[in-house]
């Protein structure tokens, strides 16, 4: 990797072996997979809202602080990537305020925040020396975020898992690259290194990568989800507000299994979401997944597809520098 002008993602860079950071996934995400991500050179993330009931979550943190010191104790000279926890900044989390002191009391070093500009949380987080990394959509949203001093912003683009944005990750990153020139991660259809690569000559600073994880031995999706995964391509996703009310990416094989029909599924009024209208439920039932599901061929653990990102990674660079103009 080239070296980094800003302070932030130089101190990230040497910390990790590819500039690769794991979404945080509703249900799938865990303290074992994080633990394998994260050992694997790739920052890790899980949603606290994954740790139920709420007094888990002390646990889940001691977990995985647990296994990183264990692997760098063994493994003395292996690159280990920090782990970050997701909180989503809404009225309707009523746990927040308890998450966020586990994570003050574990010195958690990243906290990816979501739904909505993290305000005066921001200070909080940086207190115990955690950094504040922000998804957004749209340029409006990544505005807000830099008003409430986050750190970093992650563009959650289209063709990326679960809910996703509508700006092509060309358009996004290009925008918001001309008024912020700091920490940037980017998402829509990354699964292969060659794609890591080309996040960054676009000018991020690291990729975003969930659906690709989901088929690792560590998620905790079901065998049925991971498979699909593998049978899937980039035509069987279906984007829609159907579910949950706001636009999202999911396997049109897990709705046709729910007994809905992908081409006919009605826009809902505005803020609601269809979740009363049918048994199946979001990311349980209704699996989200991105458009670069077509990349994998195999559930694997989450240090192989690493080890293939990596090569693949440097297999584009090879071929980056062959094709290079004078």
């Amino acid at each position: 990797m080239t070296a980094p002008s800003h302070p932030l993602v130089a101190d990230l860079y040497r910390q990790m072996r590819l500039p690769v950071i794991c979404s945080p996934m509703f249900i799938v995400s865990n303290p074992e997979l994080v633990v394998a991500q994260c050992t694997s050179g790739v920052m890790g993330a899980f949603p606290a809202l994954n740790a139920r009931p709420q007094t888990l979550l002390g646990d889940w943190l001691d977990q995985v602080q647990g296994g990183l010191a264990a692997h760098r104790e063994a493994h003395p000279q292996a690159v280990i990537a920090p782990f970050a926890v997701n909180q989503i900044i809404h009225t309707s989390n009523d746990r927040l305020d308890q998450d966020l002191a586990d994570c003050a009391r574990h010195r958690v070093p990243y906290i990816i925040t979501s739904l909505r500009a993290p305000g005066d949380l921001v200070d909080e987080i940086h207190g115990w020396g955690g950094k504040v990394l922000h998804d957004v959509t749209t340029i409006r949203h990544a505005e807000k975020a830099l008003e409430a001093g986050v750190d970093g912003l992650i563009l959650v683009a289209a063709g990326a898992g679960g809910h996703a944005g509508a700006l092509s990750p060309f358009a996004l990153l290009a925008e918001v690259r001309r008024f912020y020139d700091g920490p940037i991660a980017l998402s829509g259809a990354i699964a292969t290194g060659a794609g890591v690569l080309a996040a960054q000559t676009m000018g991020a600073d690291f990729a975003y990568m969930g659906t690709r994880f989901i088929a690792s031995t560590e998620a905790n999706a079901s065998p049925d989800y991971k498979e699909a995964l593998v049978a899937s391509s980039a035509g069987d996703i279906v984007y829609t507000p159907f579910f949950t009310g706001i636009p999202g990416n999911y396997l049109k094989s897990s709705i046709v299994n729910a007994g809905l029909d992908p081409a006919n599924l009605p826009a809902p009024s505005a803020g609601s979401s269809n979740f009363g209208s049918t048994r199946a439920k979001p990311w349980k039932d209704i699996w989200g997944a991105g458009q670069g599901v077509g990349s994998i061929a195999a559930v694997r653990p989450a240090a192989e597809i690493v080890e293939q990102l990596h090569a693949e990674y440097r297999s584009a660079q090879a071929r980056m520098a062959a094709r290079s103009f004078a």
